[in-house]
């Protein structure tokens, strides 16, 4: 005689059968950009993978695929990180924000605003990640976490361009538009001040 446990591991509707179907798949349910997305992934899929080839949202680039250059830096809870460097599996019931997600057309997310206005792009491969990294940089900055040049770890965090330049050091620019990008970013920053 089999037990309830028993029979609910035979049937094809039962969730362990259902993961043992899936083998080196994994079901990933978690939100992007506002929107509830369940997917069947590899096991070793990438974030930036999924957003890519999966979801289809190509404003995250994929430059070096080791986490040095930034191109692919989204938002997971309102933190920057990069994606190649984070398996999609990991997020399960996350919110992510891509660079669709901050704005669009005729409603730009006021940092989009200000690298146009400051002309913070020339090739604009790295900038939908310098953007997204630009908009958690200020959030760290007023939540008051350190970063490697914060003098004193005790006292509230001083904004100025040391910080900044410290905080997106993880955000290549191979054309150079480094001075454009500060810009952009201090007026960002002076506004919300």
């Amino acid at each position: 005689m089999h037990s309830l446990g028993q029979a609910n591991l035979s049937s094809p509707h039962s969730k362990p059968a259902q993961e043992a179907a899936l083998g080196h798949r994994s079901r990933v349910a978690f939100t992007v950009n506002g929107q509830t997305v369940d997917i069947v992934v590899d096991n070793r899929m990438t974030l930036l993978d999924a957003l890519r080839e999966t979801l289809k949202l190509t404003g995250t680039k994929k430059g070096c695929d080791h986490g040095q250059c930034g191109a692919c830096t989204v938002l997971v809870e309102g933190r920057r990180i990069n994606a190649c460097l984070s398996l999609v599996v990991m997020h399960e019931g996350d919110a992510v924000t891509t660079i669709e997600g901050l704005g669009e057309p005729g409603g730009l997310h006021s940092m989009q605003d200000a690298f146009l206005r400051h002309d913070g792009f020339q090739c604009g491969y790295c900038t939908p990640g310098q953007i997204c990294s630009a908009v958690a940089v200020l959030e760290e900055i007023k939540a008051g976490i350190p970063s490697h040049v914060t003098g004193d770890l005790e006292a509230p965090v001083v904004f100025n361009v040391d910080e900044l330049r410290e905080r997106m050091s993880g955000n290549l620019c191979r054309c150079g538009a480094y001075s454009n990008i500060m810009d952009a970013i201090l007026e960002v920053a002076g506004e919300r001040a």
